[in-house]
């Protein structure tokens, strides 16, 4: 466990940390089971210095959906009513993201996206949640159906998990945080 509450740790950093120390705090949180991440999460990033930061923000993340450990809707994005809708993941580039992250943060690029999200959407579940191992603790994680993607999950609180996300070819983990949503 870390050495102060992990709440606690999370207020004194509200902007957060560079990528070791947030690789710290995450290898001293607790294992999650898979079925304590059913539900819909509200999502936000930990910034750590990582091209990412902040880009699922700028385009309308919500956050995540677990229904189930075989059905996840990996990608919520706000509608322009500001409802959460499911994203295919797939239709994401993520190349771009991994690659040249600039070009995705030009306003220009998320006002295309604006425009397409709602050809981007998906009633199918686009993920599956497994117990695996990661820096020595087994632990939930959701795995990609279609993309080089895993992202694993430790336990804040019983409402609050921090997520790392490990990408194929991303040098160091994107972090973020899901908060679950209040039921109906």
């Amino acid at each position: 466990m870390p050495e102060t509450d992990p709440e606690g740790w999370l207020g004194e950093h509200p902007e957060g940390v560079p990528a070791a120390e947030a690789l710290t705090f995450f290898d001293g949180l607790p294992a999650v089971a898979v079925p304590e991440l059913t539900g819909r999460w509200r999502g936000s990033g930990l910034p750590t210095g990582s091209p990412l930061d902040g880009l699922l923000e700028a385009y309308g993340w919500y956050g995540k959906e677990f229904l189930d450990a075989e059905r996840v809707h990996p990608l919520l994005f706000t509608d322009g009513t500001g409802a959460p809708r499911p994203v295919d993941p797939a239709l994401i580039p993520i190349a771009v993201l991994r690659k040249r992250p600039a070009l995705a943060r030009h306003p220009v690029a998320r006002l295309v996206f604006r425009g397409v999200r709602p050809l981007l959407t998906t009633t199918r579940p686009r993920a599956r949640l497994r117990s695996v191992e990661h820096r020595g603790v087994v632990t939930a994680a959701m795995v990609y159906d279609a993309l080089p993607v895993i992202d694993v999950f430790r336990r804040i609180s019983a409402d609050t998990v921090l997520g790392l996300m490990d990408l194929r070819g991303l040098r160091d983990p994107f972090f973020f945080l899901l908060q679950r949503d209040a039921p109906g």
